[in-house]
């Protein structure tokens, strides 16, 4: 016995349908399965998809800046993108994925920006530079995303990782790469690499939150001289450095 005919047993013996709407009972519970599986095969165009998952992630991180975590209606959000809150609800379940996803999706686009940046250079050190300059960059053209990290410490303290950190951690080898480079060419005394990347992402990351907070007072290639020159050559004179050397 088919599960249509298990169902329409039951709802006989319950006297909810008669054989006279036994027919038409038959002809909605076919359309209706038949719509079920037409809908299941329905391809997904995952082109569009991800189109339209980051234009809803990209205009989440500026309504989360604007209002705050509690503040923001995703009602509000349904309808600065054009799509019913349910349709929003198909591409995150909960307000809290909604946050957890944006944030990911700006140190996405983070690496694409430090990505395009060091591109077209292909010294090492004209490399670390322009990644510097590009990162204080990318969140003064976007000072919604450092909100977003902002917000994220203060609400998701029961994550083990910052969405930030996670980030920084994967990415981390590369830049470890350029500094061993230089390393290997005698150009920077040699290390740990892994203590020359911790102090600058620190310096770099610090440089980014006063520029948010308090605004920022020179211009970004200043600002990433400024972190290279004072990294890479000090502030000790040559006869202080050698004096320091001698007393560890």
């Amino acid at each position: 016995m088919t599960d249509q005919s298990v169902l329409k047993s039951r709802l006989r013996r319950a006297n909810i349908l008669t054989d006279r709407s036994v027919s038409v009972f038959q002809i909605s519970l076919e359309v209706f399965v038949n719509t079920i599986k037409n809908t299941r095969k329905r391809p997904v165009d995952e082109e569009l998809w991800g189109r339209r998952t980051d234009e809803i992630l990209d205009v989440a991180a500026t309504l989360f800046a604007e209002r705050g975590y509690a503040g923001a209606d995703t009602q509000e959000l349904a309808d600065r993108v054009s799509v019913g809150k349910g349709t929003l609800y198909r591409y995150f379940p909960s307000k809290r994925d909604l946050f957890l996803a944006a944030a990911d999706r700006a140190m996405r686009r983070l690496r694409e920006y430090l990505d395009a940046a060091i591109a077209t250079r292909d010294d090492p050190l004209e490399q670390i530079v322009a990644a510097i300059e590009a990162f204080l960059g990318f969140f003064d053209e976007h000072p919604e995303f450092a909100e977003l990290l902002i917000l994220e410490r203060a609400l998701f303290r029961d994550r083990n990782k910052p969405t930030y950190i996670e980030h920084r951690e994967k990415n981390v080898g590369r830049w470890q790469q350029l500094y061993q480079a230089l390393i290997e060419a005698v150009r920077v005394r040699a290390m740990p690499v892994h203590r020359i990347t911790s102090v600058i992402s620190d310096l770099v990351y610090g440089t980014m939150f006063t520029n948010h907070v308090a605004g920022r007072q020179k211009a970004l290639r200043e600002q990433a001289d400024d972190i290279v020159e004072i990294v890479f050559c000090g502030i000790l004179s040559d006869s202080e450095r050698r004096l320091r050397e001698v007393n560890r």
